[in-house]
């Protein structure tokens, strides 16, 4: 990693550490050197919460790094993903081959999109694809209805959630769990992107399409591969969601939380995916616990937001984003 990506981590957890002692300041100003341990129990509660939103952010961050497409669809696809998974293992009692099954779902899902939305829409201007992805989204929700149902619908994996106590700091399983998934996850796609041909490849459409095309490189094989990657990501996402919350609707709207996650890590940056969900995961936490008695509560339905305007005021590529210059 880059002297100037660890920079950017520097300052961002500097920052996010000021934020927490400064709500514990304001809520309890009495009482601050006897709360350390329900401080961290809170901040470790809110960094591992914080890697469900990672999930989420990282399906938008494959499409845009490799098309320069804002998928707005990616909080359905999750959705239709976990609908699927849920659905099949009712019909067939088997979690394996309900999994393999949603696989192959997606794939499918991924192929149509590029085929019947993507390739007629090749060389259009950006607002034009972002527009179709919104149609997408109420596309794939109501194809989910249809096939799927509506109702709310438990997903019991064996995902331990049971909570645990380590040096008086209580732990929750599932948290932890869906830490290492994402941790696995990111790993997984810096080694695809940084070491494999087609990584390599999705990286040069990514810099310039045209470029990418005249050296060769089929594009339209190319999105469909992103596209099919992000249906697996939304995959692992509506798994854990899923587990956590219920496989329901409203599962679609967690795509409007990773926005915040994008704009503080950046919309290129798969490290930066992870970094700004464990920000905006801790932040909701420490303002909820510390901050939202002095306003009555409810305060992390907005904070994430609040801290995302922020950085577009003062940093409106993230704390990985590029910033771009462009010549007129």
């Amino acid at each position: 990693m880059s002297q100037a990506a660890w920079r950017n981590i520097s300052i961002g957890v500097s920052g996010f550490i000021v934020l927490g002692l400064g709500a514990l300041v304001i809520a309890n100003p009495g009482k601050i050197f006897f709360s350390w341990t329900f401080f961290f129990e809170v901040l470790i509660g809110g960094l591992l919460a914080g890697t469900l939103y990672s999930l989420v952010a990282l399906g938008f961050v494959l499409i845009f790094k490799a098309s320069g497409v804002f998928n707005f669809a990616q909080g359905a696809m999750t959705l239709f993903a976990a609908l699927s998974l849920v659905r099949l293992i009712e019909i067939t009692n088997s979690i394996l081959l309900s999994m393999a099954l949603t696989v192959v779902i997606m794939m499918a899902l991924a192929y149509v999109i590029e085929r019947l939305v993507l390739r007629p829409l090749v060389n259009q201007d950006v607002i034009i694809m972002f527009m179709a992805t919104i149609g997408m989204t109420f596309l794939i929700d109501g194809f989910g209805q249809l096939v799927w149902g509506s109702d709310v619908y438990p997903l019991n994996l064996g995902i331990p959630q049971d909570p645990f106590e380590v040096q008086g700091v209580l732990l929750n399983q599932f948290d932890l769990v869906a830490g290492a998934v994402a941790a696995l996850l990111v790993a997984v796609l810096a080694v695809f992107f940084q070491k494999t041909r087609i990584g390599r490849a999705l990286r040069a459409v990514a810099d310039d399409n045209q470029a990418a095309l005249s050296v060769g490189i089929p594009l339209r094989h190319i999105w469909f591969i992103v596209w099919t990657v992000s249906g697996l990501v939304a995959l692992v996402a509506g798994i854990m969601w899923g587990t956590k919350s219920g496989v329901q609707f409203s599962l679609a709207l967690i795509a409007l939380k990773a926005l915040p996650v994008l704009i503080l890590g950046g919309l290129t940056s798969i490290p930066g995916a992870i970094i700004g969900g464990l920000i905006v995961g801790a932040g909701e936490k420490l303002a909820e616990v510390f901050i939202g008695p002095l306003f009555g509560g409810a305060i992390e339905n907005w904070f994430a937001y609040v801290l995302a305007l922020l950085f577009l005021l003062f940093r409106p590529q993230g704390l990985f984003g590029e910033k771009i210059i462009e010549r007129v």
